[in-house]
């Protein structure tokens, strides 16, 4: 497990610069798997440097892309694939272990076409306003509508708290129109700055 500040997405791209001992010695291990994956979890309270947190309970499975090694650093890309909830954590030595659970995969139905367009208009207008916005409104996104809708939330201009809502969403019609809600009510604070 690799609990962050941050949350990830299935379908999203995860950069990491890993210079922990533990997760160096995680790392390495995963290295030698035939499919190199491990659990990201939202830091809820606490640092990323040194445990002591206090971790999310839903989370992302995320399998290794690529790996490049630095001096005393590790430059990894990951991506997100499927949501897991935590079971129960075990000992931190010699890196975060948890048991999970897998949560099942959101389903599509094309009934929602147009929620998703007025998602993705929403999301993109919002990414062109955003001040602090971290990917840009012409961001291409997957053809598979569920990969899609995934990558909305992720490049949604939002905190990672919000961020953590979506990412427990049951289903696809409920994670479009939390998201949609979400980024009507950060433009409405940002047009009162």
């Amino acid at each position: 497990m690799f609990p962050l500040g941050s949350v990830l997405f299935p379908y999203s791209p995860l950069p990491l610069r890993v210079f922990e001992p533990r997760y160096l010695t995680m790392m390495g291990r995963l290295l030698d798997d035939d499919d190199p994956r491990f659990g990201v979890v939202l830091i809820e309270r606490g640092h990323e440097a040194g445990g002591g947190d206090q971790r999310a309970g839903v989370g992302t499975m995320a399998r290794l892309v690529s790996v490049s090694a630095g001096p005393d650093v590790l430059q990894v890309v990951a991506v997100g694939t499927e949501r897991f909830r935590v079971e129960r954590w075990a000992e931190d030595d010699p890196y975060p272990r948890a048991e999970i659970t897998p949560l099942p995969d959101l389903l599509w139905n094309e009934a929602l076409a147009p929620m998703r367009t007025e998602a993705e208009a929403i999301v993109r207008r919002a990414l062109s306003r955003s001040p602090e916005a971290r990917w840009d409104a012409g961001t291409a996104l997957s053809e598979n509508p569920i990969a899609a809708a995934w990558q909305l939330a992720a490049i949604a201009p939002l905190g990672e708290y919000d961020r953590y809502t979506l990412l427990q969403a049951t289903t696809v019609g409920g994670l479009l129109r939390q998201l949609i809600d979400l980024m009507l009510e950060a433009e409405l604070l940002w047009s009162a700055e």
